[in-house]
């Protein structure tokens, strides 16, 4: 330092000034604070001055930070405002509910023999489980109608006790139990059905069956085509080849999923030449396109038959005994136990058995018509009475004097015999009037679509030539 001192005294006396002056400047920078650094002290004294006292705060380890809960307390910063506002969100988001208890299924089929009980311990479940479900009203019932083959879903809880059953009543319906509260409660649950229209047409060219199978009918589908038809065509002996057929059916479904066939909506019968319609109107019965009833007064023929094995004639040859002996009826051919329907409403004045008749049956319709029904396998009805139309009243058979297994069919007149297959039968009642206007808009609706598919089918079969 002293030889510091010694230089400096060596200097010219305007050097030396120049050297002080700049000594006493910098001297007087590190004297006087810069505006940044007062600001930055001041902030710091404000801060410390403001500051909450030092206390021990838990918050929630939900709501805790990185920066420790002193961040989220500072009461002038924006960031202290964001971490308030974020606290109470989540303060007032609704709790979660309960998990629901673990719920498994399984489902059983009915064994020969079974009960509920019986299966109910097949799953594990106490005889009290049973004795509550047997007490259910609707439950209770079905359960004692368990059949082989049938099937039912159990469902248990995490327990292991008894939390509900499905039992399917139809293809439509289910039945289901189920627990809440520890009572029990049994409701049905149906699947909506949905109704879908189809059309098929068909040309006869061998046989009327072979044709509705051949065009995708199903066996109850033919023979209900057959009954609609039935009081003006014999469909076993009056159906020519060329003859055809067209109709529009009804398909329900469940859930998307096919359920079954419903009624023929309308249909279109060419025999022969000579056309025939049928339509079905809201009271469940077929009219023709016009509105005259399908239903007649009595059927075509009282038996699904196979052929006539003998006509209605006054001077036929006995097959017995050889002689002339009218043959006052229709012999209908057809295999032993074939149901015989009765040909129209009416009451059973006869129903016995003799040596020639065998088993027989005469049903009295009206002052005016009268049929009998001959050699008979069994009766299914006896004297007084009171038969409808179609009504089973016997089965087909061999009984009395005859060669073989047949129906011999009788219709009489105001006491006189009348060939059955050419006596004009009386109609039926046609629409009533106040649903005439309904039943021909329906009518030109279903017949006018019958038309057009046909069409539309005759020109998929040309193009494809």
């Amino acid at each position: 330092m002293g030889k510091v001192i010694t230089l400096f005294n060596l200097l010219p006396r305007l050097h030396q000034a120049l050297i002080g002056l700049l000594l006493l400047i910098i001297f007087a920078a590190f004297l006087i604070p810069s505006e940044d650094a007062e600001a930055s002290r001041h902030t710091e004294k404000t801060a410390v001055s403001t500051q909450a006292p030092q206390t021990d705060i838990q918050l929630p380890l939900a709501f805790r930070t990185p920066d420790g809960p002193q961040s989220a307390l500072s009461g002038n910063s924006a960031e202290a405002r964001s971490s308030d506002n974020t606290t109470q969100e989540t303060t007032n988001t609704k709790p979660a509910e309960p998990a629901k208890p673990e719920l498994t299924e399984d489902s059983f089929t009915v064994r020969d023999g079974d009960t509920l009980a019986a299966i109910f311990n097949r799953a594990g479940f106490s005889a009290r489980e049973v004795y509550d479900v047997t007490q259910l009203k609707q439950t209770g019932k079905i359960v004692k109608k368990l059949m082989p083959g049938d099937s039912i879903t159990l469902i248990k809880d995490s327990d292991g006790k008894f939390a509900g059953l499905r039992y399917q009543l139809s293809k439509i319906d289910t039945l289901v139990v189920s627990r809440n509260e520890d009572k029990l409660h049994e409701y049905t649950v149906n699947k909506e059905v949905t109704h879908e229209e189809k059309f098929v047409t068909a040309e006869i060219t061998s046989n009327f069956w072979n044709a509705g199978v051949k065009a995708g009918l199903t066996p109850a589908q033919i023979m209900e085509l057959a009954t609609i038809f039935g009081w003006d065509v014999d469909f076993a002996l009056d159906i020519r080849e060329g003859d055809s057929f067209a109709l529009i059916y009804d398909e329900e479904y469940a859930d998307g999923n096919f359920l079954q066939n419903g009624n023929i909506l309308a249909a279109e019968f060419i025999n022969q030449g000579e056309r025939f319609t049928a339509v079905r109107y809201t009271d469940g019965q077929y009219y023709s396109e016009e509105g005259r009833s399908m239903r007649k007064a009595f059927l075509k023929s009282p038996v699904d038959f196979k052929y006539v094995s003998s006509n209605f004639n006054p001077r036929r040859l006995h097959p017995v005994t050889g002689q002339v002996k009218a043959h006052r009826g229709v012999d209908y051919v057809a295999a032993v136990g074939t149901p015989i329907k009765s040909a129209g409403a009416g009451r059973v004045i006869k129903s016995s058995y003799n040596k020639y008749n065998g088993n027989y049956v005469f049903i009295k319709h009206n002052d005016t018509y009268t049929t009998k029904y001959l050699h008979l396998n069994k009766r299914k009805v006896k004297q007084g009475d009171y038969v409808k139309q179609g009504q089973t009243i016997g089965t087909l058979g061999a009984t009395g004097r005859v060669t073989g297994a047949h129906l011999h069919y009788e219709f009489i007149v105001n006491g006189v015999h009348r060939n059955p297959r050419t006596v004009k039968l009386p109609k039926a009642d046609p629409i009533a009037k106040k649903e005439r206007a309904a039943f021909t808009k329906l009518s030109e609706t279903l017949m006018a679509k019958i038309e057009s598919e046909k069409q539309v089918q005759y020109a998929r079969e040309r193009n494809a030539q």
